[in-house]
């Protein structure tokens, strides 16, 4: 089985598809898959499930399983499959397998969202993957209830343990050192950008210069589905974050010093090498990274930057839900899942900070 990228003639947009030994598709799967795109997943979600159910199916196929008749006692034979280096090898801990638990997990998500969507549409398939809890009748609600009102909601039947991890994150020393290494306006304004605003790659790359608004110092983020470097925003509608005047300042070095006759209306454009004035796209990106790590010795991914600012903004203070806001996230758990991790000097630092030991009479 290949996993296979699928160009629409007419708009452009790619997708995935999962194709047989025989190069047809694999029917259910492209249903699901057909489906993710009409939602308009983003086209890495789409090859990321793509690829799973690709797994899933050369399991399937491997153990003679049909996709319609598996329980969740195969679903567990999958997960020692994806896990082990080996076939006559038992993983006994997570430092020798195969596949991370986060890995699993990510192709476990696949798969059961594979088998809820054909519930869903009225196939009656592998019932058993499709797991319910039912909210509880008594006094106590959960705190989703409101939104289930009282109905069953689907569960993963099997996920495994995964154990959180800090985010790497940089020194300030070394936040300074990749800012001071571009030798080009636009280098250093692009990595400016994402230190001081914690944006994503993606959300960058499509900017277009009506979106930098620097007379109220600030910049939307639009998500858009059109950008011709296949930029994207991650976003479901346009967000709004400020921005400091110094940033204000290096987006104008940016067009004063090196912009110039560029025609177009992207922030972030090819100025010395391949089309001139055409849209940054993530390769090039990827290129100028290693270009700067080469340079300053710090060993970084421009996630890195965002880990780095979202974790300094909480050190400080900043209530999670201001620092979701900024980071563009859904929902501040999603924020607060990922950055906050306290150790003791943190908690220390904070029950100072409010004053809590004083009002108690304890001494510092």
């Amino acid at each position: 089985m290949i996993v296979q990228r699928v160009v629409m003639p007419v708009s452009g947009a790619v997708s995935w598809t999962v194709l047989g030994d025989d190069l047809a598709p694999v029917e259910p799967v492209e249903s699901y898959l057909a489906y993710l795109a009409a939602l308009e997943r983003s086209p890495n979600t789409q090859r990321a499930y793509a690829t799973s159910l690709k797994l899933w199916f050369e399991f399937l196929d491997r153990t003679g399983l049909d996709w319609a008749k598996v329980d969740v006692d195969d679903v567990a034979r999958f997960v020692s499959w994806l896990r082990a280096p080996a076939e006559n090898v038992i993983v006994l801990d997570a430092g020798s397998a195969v596949r991370s638990p986060a890995t699993v997990n990510r192709h476990l998500a696949a798969v059961f969202g594979f088998y809820e969507h054909h519930a869903r549409t009225g196939v009656d398939v592998a019932t058993g993957l499709v797991a319910w809890r039912r909210i509880g009748r008594g006094s106590y609600k959960p705190l989703l209830h409101h939104v289930t009102k009282g109905r069953p909601i689907p569960t993963r039947p099997v996920k495994l343990t995964v154990p959180r991890r800090m985010p790497r994150t940089l020194s300030p020393e070394e936040v300074v050192a990749v800012l001071a290494t571009p030798e080009h306006a636009r280098d250093r304004f692009l990595l400016a950008l994402l230190a001081e605003t914690g944006m994503r790659v993606g959300q960058a790359l499509g900017l277009r210069h009506a979106d930098f608004v620097s007379r109220s110092k600030e910049v939307h983020i639009v998500p858009r589905s059109d950008n011709a470097n296949g930029a994207r925003a991650k976003l479901r509608s346009p967000a709004t974050i400020p921005v400091t005047a110094s940033l204000v300042r290096c987006y104008s070095d940016y067009m004063h010093a090196e912009y110039g006759e560029a025609d177009s209306d992207y922030v972030f454009v090819n100025l010395w090498s391949g089309r001139i004035g055409a849209p940054m796209t993530y390769a090039a990106v990827h290129q100028l990274v290693g270009r700067i790590r080469a340079r300053s010795g710090v060993d970084f991914t421009l996630h890195m930057l965002r880990h780095t600012h979202a974790t300094e903004l909480i050190r400080s203070g900043v209530a999670i839900e201001v620092v979701a806001r900024l980071l563009t996230h859904r929902s501040s758990t999603t924020t607060s899942q990922t950055y906050v991790h306290l150790d003791p000097a943190d908690v220390r630092e904070a029950l100072q900070r409010a004053g809590v030991w004083e009002r108690v009479g304890v001494g510092s």
